[in-house]
């Protein structure tokens, strides 16, 4: 048997450059595939990341589009069901507004006032009947200086707006509720009638101001420079308010000096 010596020299060469050929081959294959499998593995952790940032995003925006959507919807059912309805919740977010931003300053505008009391009353309307005898009238010079300044105390009107609601007889044929706004000669009025309910009204827990206390905050404030008035004319409650606001800036000027 011949030894490995004992072959030709080239033959046992080239068997040594194959082998260390194949095995650089394998190993460069076994390489590759290690590269190969880490780049896929790689891969898919960058996959998922994007994937649960993807999720992330979407479960966000859905979160956040969640609430005003549903809002809106129920807003769109309840108009698709009552335009009146649809109309009060806009005038009460109004009202909202006034209560949360405007009446927090000592003193608002006539102007303010009267929009406010103009919301209040669209929302009142809701539990009358299309056919009630309701009258809202508007006698204001919105060319005087004094209807846009800061003079009115907020809610002036609400018992008076408030009350007729209550108190008035709803059910009768002759029932009416008759609300008047009148800005003249820098002075604010407010005149309030309605026909007189022969039933007691439903008494709540919590209430507005009322006239007493009504009277009691106009004394502190205006002095003697407002004029209320209260009377019943054949089972028709008035109430009557005007508030000389030019008489009142002359006293708060005159105090300031």
């Amino acid at each position: 048997m011949e030894s490995p010596m004992s072959l030709p020299a080239w033959l046992f060469y080239g068997l040594i450059g194959l082998l260390a050929l194949l095995t650089a081959l394998v190993i460069y294959l076994v390489l590759g595939i290690r590269q190969s499998i880490d780049r896929k593995r790689t891969l898919e952790l960058k996959y998922q990341e994007l994937e649960t940032k993807f999720n992330e995003i979407q479960l966000d925006n859905l979160d956040s589009r969640l609430n005003p959507h549903l809002f809106k919807n129920i807003l769109n059912s309840v108009q698709s069901h009552a335009y009146q309805t649809y109309f009060a919740l806009d005038k009460l977010s109004n009202v909202l507004d006034y209560i949360l931003y405007d009446s927090r300053k000592k003193f608002v505008t006539p102007k303010q006032e009267v929009e406010f009391a103009l919301n209040l009353i669209e929302i009142n309307k809701i539990k009358l009947s299309p056919l009630f005898d309701l009258k809202v009238k508007l006698k204001i010079n919105e060319n005087e200086p004094l209807y846009h300044q800061h003079m009115l105390a907020p809610f002036i009107s609400t018992d008076l707006i408030e009350n007729a609601f209550k108190y008035a007889d709803l059910q009768s044929h002759e029932a009416f509720i008759s609300i008047v706004f009148e800005f003249n000669d820098n002075t604010f009025g407010l005149t309030v009638a309605n026909k007189i309910s022969a039933k007691s009204p439903i008494k709540k827990e919590k209430g507005g101001f009322g006239n007493h206390s009504l009277e009691q905050r106009l004394k502190i404030i205006y002095n003697d420079h407002f004029k209320f008035e209260r009377f019943t004319e054949d089972n028709v409650y008035i109430a009557q308010l005007k508030i000389d606001l030019l008489e009142y800036k002359a006293k708060v000027l005159a105090a300031g000096r």
